[in-house]
Order: structure tokens, then sequence, then C-alpha cells
């Protein structure tokens, strides 16, 4: 497969446990635990994949039982991974959260591995496979922040993304601190949600128009930014700030929303949307994925 997009960061085993009962610090209560394939540039490549494109991923998975099976899982779903870095002493990561009726409990990510194996996830872009220096991959590129704060900077500097489209996500509020050496980088556009923000900005906006603005002003090149069921925002060096407002739906899952968001945007902006009509569609891809009518 050729692919039209690569995704960079990680790729591991969700273990998520839902209860339709509301919980707190503490809760045993019953519910479902599954276990699928995800991580943030997993779960961008499967919706990517779900839209039409052909992505690659660029990531860390042990040659274990349970990376021989993750790999495998991600064949069927038609993406490219032969370009993944398959470690002999690396295990393969793992994500685990608890999500009620109140939204995530808790959740813990042992991405451990892809962070040991930092720029080595990253030499398809170099040995003509993709790309190399002189001649650099040109199209889009949806980057997690599960790589360290050391690789992440070196990134931005690197000639070898001299020439993309770069899409950011942080992994979690906990790691958002990680894509400072992107903020100011010229090709990135940074999704985040807005407690993720204000940890970029050093701020506290309490609106995604107010931090999108603050991200600006601190020379992000452009943002977007979400806050759950309201207000949205896209905000574009010299060109201002656009809001949008999410369908309002009965939330069954959150994990993987940003993700949903992130790649309808990417897909709706390569099919030619105008920025508003982009911002929508990502906005009602989130609210359909978090109310459960499509597949995980």
């Amino acid at each position: 497969m050729t692919p039209d997009i690569l995704c960079i960061g990680s790729v591991l085993w969700d273990i998520i446990g839902r209860s339709p009962t509301s919980m707190r610090l503490g809760s045993d209560v019953p519910g479902r635990i599954t276990r699928l394939p995800g991580g943030v540039a997993m779960n961008i490549a499967m919706t990517l994949r779900r839209f039409g494109m052909a992505p690659a991923l660029l990531s860390a998975i042990g040659r274990d039982a349970e990376g021989d099976e993750l790999v495998a899982a991600c064949d069927r779903l038609g993406l490219g991974t032969g370009t993944i870095y398959r470690s002999d002493d690396l295990p393969t990561d793992r994500y685990m959260a608890i999500e009620g009726a109140n939204g995530l409990i808790a959740a813990i990510a042992d991405a451990h591995s892809l962070e040991a194996a930092g720029d080595k996830i990253l030499r398809p872009l170099a040995d003509g496979r993709l790309g190399t220096a002189a001649a650099p991959w040109a199209g889009p590129i949806a980057l997690d922040g599960n790589l360290t704060e050391s690789l992440l900077a070196e990134i931005a500097a690197s000639p070898l993304f001299a020439a993309a489209d770069l899409r950011v996500a942080p992994a979690s509020p906990g790691k958002a601190g990680r894509l400072l050496p992107l903020l100011t980088q010229p090709s990135a556009t940074l999704y985040v949600n807005l407690e993720e923000a204000n940890i970029l900005a050093r701020g506290e906006a309490a609106t995604a128009p107010e931090a999108a603005q603050a991200l600006l002003a601190r020379g992000a090149g452009r943002v977007l930014v979400t806050n759950g069921g309201d207000l949205a925002a896209e905000g574009r060096r010299g060109e201002g700030v656009i809001t949008g407002q999410p369908p309002q739906v009965l939330v069954t899952r959150v994990t993987g929303a940003g993700d949903t968001f992130m790649a309808a945007h990417l897909v709706a902006e390569r099919r030619g949307a105008p920025r508003q009509e982009a911002l929508d569609e990502a906005l009602r891809a989130a609210a359909t994925y978090v109310s459960g009518d499509i597949g995980a």
C-alpha cells in the first residue's frame, strides 16, 4: 500500500472498562471490559481509513505475542504496518481506562516502549522508504504527544519534516507540555482540548475561543480547541478565531473522541472544505463517535 498520510506515535492495546453508572473514587460497579487496537496514532489512522484514506503507521511494537496480534489487527483494518519498528526486547504498549456515565474516571498509559524506541520509529522517513533529508515526505503527518519531549523537539527542527503538513495532538493533559517545541513550528496545526490549551498557553482561559486566541498570542500558527459539548474554536495566525457548536448527543464513550475529531477535520480539509465547514464536520464526527453510533 502506498500511503497518503503518516500516523506517528502510539499503537497499542486499549483496555477499556465502561459502566452506564456514574462513578467516584472507590466505585465497584458492573460494566463491560473490552480490548481493542488503540493509541492516539492508531485511533487517528483507523478513522482516516474509514474515511477512505490510506494511512501508514510509524510506531514501536514488541515482537511478543501481543505485538503479533496487534500488527495482524492493523493489517486486517487496512493500515500500513511495514513502517512499524518491531523491537526484540521491548514489550507491546498498553492503555487502560475506566469510563462511567459521568465521563472518564481514570486512565493509565503504558507507552514506555514507544518512548524507549526513540528516533528508531522515524527511520522510514530518512532511509528512502518514505523520504530522505534531501527529499522529505511532503504529505500530511498526524503526530501524537506520546513521544518524548526531546524527540518532539528534534522533529520540530528536523529536515525530515520540513515539507510536511504536520497535525499534532497531545496524548493527554499530562503530556501536553511535551508539545511546546512544536507550538511555533510554522507548518504545525495543534489539536487540543481546553485543559491542554491552557497548559500550553500557560493561561486560565474559560472557553475554547479564549484559549485559541491565547495560543495564537504565544506564537502558534494554527490551533483547534475543543471543550466537550461546549463551543469549540479554530484559530489561525493573521486570520482570527472561528467557533463551532458540537451537536448535543448522549455520551456513551470518550476515549478516542479527540482523535476522531482530528482525523475528520484533516479529511474535510483534504477534500477542500472551507474553514467553517471543516470544523463543523469534525465536530459532527466526534459527536457521532461518542454517541456510539459508529464502530470503535
